[in-house]
């Protein structure tokens, strides 16, 4: 009975020895193989790792060089102009100002970014200071397309450079009493008179005088003495200095018909420009004319403060 279980036929016979070369076959096959075609390690590509490491070597070499110069001299506050503009989208109001005395909020009003402001205030804090609005353009950080949108609302005060003499001409002048220098400078009537007479006024140098002279030409006349300080480019302190010079006796102004008025000829106005010339046409056009001059506060961007400054250049006749 024994001798039956080591019994094989020939079937059987043939099955094992089938299963013992497959198994010799596993173990063996791959070291027969290695030795008649030995493969190569694979090294690892490390160049992408090298590469990396240079950029992060310079970047942090950049931003090393650029704390020393800020904090060291006045060329960090260069800024590359070839810098792609700013994309982010520009929150802030716009207003007239001068980058010599604005306060943080004030350029946060503006809607500068943190870092800009950072760096401006710095420069400003080591004696530096902007000249022309075009040297706000030196600044490392400001965008072009950043600077341009404030720039046209760039007002800087001129000072004459200071010396010695000078700083004692300042002092000599504190110690003596004041006097009154009022009666150097006529009054003038903003509406009638001519450029001579402004550049009589302290601070009103020819330049000012044919702005002054410009803007009120554009508006069809002053209706206001503080319309004066709207021209562009003149400092607000100027504008205090010669506000007490200034009297308007004639208030007439020349009428704009929103009738019969065109695109081309409302937005040439200063205070109506393309944002209300375009609407107010485009509403003439569906509605029909304008029975009132009040009818044109249904013109959705006639605010009641846009209306009462425009106003005073428009008829419906």
């Amino acid at each position: 009975m024994v001798a039956d279980y080591f019994s094989f036929t020939r079937r059987d016979r043939i099955a094992i020895i089938t299963l013992l070369l497959i198994i010799s076959g596993v173990f063996f096959l791959p070291k027969m193989l290695s030795h008649v075609n030995p493969s190569n390690p694979t090294k690892a590509d490390t160049a992408w790792i090298a590469a990396m490491k240079k950029i992060e070597q310079k970047e942090a070499g950049n931003d090393q060089q650029y704390r020393k110069y800020d904090d060291d001299n006045g060329t960090a506050y260069q800024y590359d102009r070839s810098t792609n503009n700013y994309n982010g989208k520009p929150k802030g109001e716009l207003f007239y100002f001068d980058p010599n005395t604005l306060s943080t909020e004030g350029w946060q009003k503006l809607g500068l970014r943190d870092k800009t402001i950072h760096t401006i205030q710095n420069y400003l804090s080591k004696a530096g200071h902007f000249k022309k609005p075009e040297d706000l353009q030196r600044i490392y950080g400001l965008f072009p397309n950043e600077y341009e949108r404030i720039a046209p609302y760039i007002k800087i005060e001129t000072t004459g450079e200071t010396n010695n003499s000078d700083l004692n001409k300042n002092v000599s002048s504190k110690i003596q009493p004041a006097k009154n220098y009022s009666s150097h400078y006529a009054i003038i009537d903003i509406n009638s008179t001519d450029t001579t007479a402004f550049i009589s006024l302290p601070g009103i140098g020819s330049k000012l005088a044919a702005r002054i002279i410009n803007f009120r030409d554009k508006l069809g006349g002053f209706y206001s003495v503080a319309q004066v300080g709207e021209t562009f480019a003149l400092p607000d302190s100027t504008f205090q200095k010669i506000k007490q010079y200034l009297k308007l006796e004639n208030t007439s102004t020349r009428k704009i018909n929103i009738n019969t008025a065109t695109v081309d000829e409302l937005k040439a106005h200063p205070y109506i420009k393309w944002s209300l010339a375009n609407p107010i046409v485009a509403y003439r056009n569906e509605h029909g004319p304008f029975a009132k001059l009040e009818d044109i506060k249904k013109v959705m961007a006639v605010t009641d403060e846009i209306y009462n400054k425009i106003a005073p250049y428009l008829t419906v006749q």
